[in-house]
């Protein structure tokens, strides 16, 4: 099985046999083997001087077919939450927030605009290590993304000390979406953070994130920059439940520490996250 981002103008004939078509920009082309069956679904990425050739995975998927391949169903669906379902195909697993089973005028409407949106944090975190890649959205009501093997923060309290490094390395990821104009608004909810099996931390559920842009006016942009610092006190909180020995006392006062004017923004940002959260 191919999976991710190969730096290899020659990836046809390096595994199937076949050449991509000269011209190709980013639209899709298929790698045929030499019987003619097809390998993979591929699409052209030009990154500076060097060209990526990068898998789609679960292409032809459709709604219909997500009950037939299903592994099981994580989350079942209610009124306003979408059904979080556990797909595999040609041995890739991968996880599908759909949208479809909800009711008619919700899933035309609310669903659609959740899915287009999440859609776009994924887009935004291409390739960022830590984020789980969205392989495609399914007429526009529901997403498929990548599984990660591993077990979420929740699963692991008073089982297993987690290392410093874990948290580094969290502490890094966090930094990179920041960086890419994005904050997770919902990682104070330990599931939403994943201990791979690499020892890597994961971010998942990305429903509830908030770009820069849509934050970007005046007071807004100070409800942005209050979102991100909750991100990382996010990440303190975990170390106080999980290594409780390992937080310094700068890390402390942080945590604690809410000015006036801070607890006004507070609590319009915790509206704005419950709705969030509510539909997400």
């Amino acid at each position: 099985m191919f999976d991710g981002l190969v730096k290899s103008p020659s990836i046809g004939p390096a595994i199937g046999g076949s050449k991509p078509r000269p011209g190709v920009g980013v639209e899709p082309f298929e790698l045929t083997s030499n019987g003619g069956g097809r390998v993979a679904l591929l699409r052209r990425v030009k990154r500076r001087e060097a060209t990526f050739y990068e898998v789609i995975m679960f292409d032809s998927l459709k709604l219909s077919e997500l009950p037939k391949i299903e592994c099981g169903i994580l989350r079942k669906p209610s009124s306003t939450r979408p059904t979080i379902r556990v797909v595999e195909e040609k041995g890739v697993r991968a996880v599908v927030k759909d949208f479809s089973t909800s009711k008619f005028l919700f899933r035309n409407s609310v669903g659609r605009f959740l899915v287009w949106r999440e859609s776009k944090a994924y887009g935004k975190m291409n390739n960022l290590k830590g984020v789980p890649r969205l392989y495609r959205v399914i007429d526009g009501l529901a997403l498929v993304i990548e599984e990660i093997p591993g077990r979420n923060l929740e699963e692991l309290e008073d089982k297993m000390e987690i290392p410093q490094a874990f948290f580094d390395a969290l502490k890094d990821l966090v930094a990179g979406f920041h960086k890419r104009g994005l904050a997770h608004c919902d990682l104070k909810r330990a599931p939403n953070t994943l201990f791979g099996h690499d020892g890597l931390p994961y971010i998942i559920d990305w429903g509830a994130s908030v770009s820069e842009k849509e934050f970007r006016p005046f007071p807004l942009n100070l409800i942005y920059r209050k979102f991100l610092r909750d991100d990382y006190m996010a990440i303190i909180k975990m170390k106080l439940r999980h290594t409780p020995g390992a937080v310094a006392q700068k890390e402390r006062d942080f945590y604690r520490y809410r000015s006036g004017p801070e607890k006004m923004l507070r609590g319009i940002r915790d509206r704005l996250r419950r709705i969030l959260q509510k539909i997400a």
